[in-house]
């Protein structure tokens, strides 16, 4: 049975009479709130009662879930693929401050992230053998604590030692992860049993 009237109600109050039947225009009431969630109501005539049946319609941007402030973060962690450092401003555009670092707590417990230090947190694979997120950084946790540096406008340099084995003037490979850094630095920075080593 065709309805003899249909109407619109969305959570604004708008009511729209969208005629006799038929298949009328329904994006025509997009507008009349920014996010609608428009109630389809059809009148049936039964005898001399009508019959009413409700609906939801669906709309492109009304009906669309909403990506949390987790989410959020982790879409761009994954999207930043040369960096294996963030910090907690880094997201502030996307909400505040107790909300990013409980969202940053969330991704630690689903060993997503690992956290290196306050306020400092590295992207993370669990390991095949343990089953415990590690650190993933390309060059090591070394590698991750220097770009943490850079972050946080830390002015550093490389060690002797290091800098040695880079140019090619020594073949002993530096064991312990060491920056000689300039001025006031005194956050820790540790993966498990590594800590770096603050050089004045």
């Amino acid at each position: 049975m065709r309805p003899v009237l249909a109407i619109t109600a969305t959570e604004s109050g708008c009511f729209r009479d969208l005629g006799n039947g038929g298949n009328p225009n329904w994006s025509s009431i997009r507008g009349c709130h920014n996010s609608l969630i428009p109630i389809r109501l059809y009148l049936h005539a039964v005898g001399f009662l009508y019959n009413v049946s409700v609906g939801f319609l669906q709309t492109e941007d009304g009906m669309r879930q909403q990506k949390t402030l987790r989410d959020r973060i982790e879409g761009r962690i994954a999207r930043r693929q040369r960096e294996d450092v963030f910090l907690p401003r880094e997201f502030a555009d996307l909400g505040g401050e107790d909300q990013v670092l409980r969202a940053l707590r969330q991704l630690v417990r689903e060993k997503r992230l690992v956290r290196l230090g306050y306020g400092v947190y590295g992207r993370a694979v669990v390991s095949r053998l343990s089953g415990e997120p590690i650190l993933y950084s390309p060059n090591g946790f070394l590698g991750a604590a220097r770009q943490a540096l850079n972050k946080l406008g830390v002015t550093w340099e490389a060690t002797e030692a290091q800098q040695s084995y880079s140019e090619g003037r020594s073949t002993q490979v530096p064991l312990n992860p060491v920056v000689r850094v300039k001025g006031r630095f005194s956050r820790r920075l540790r993966d498990g049993n590594l800590e770096l080593v603050l050089e004045r």
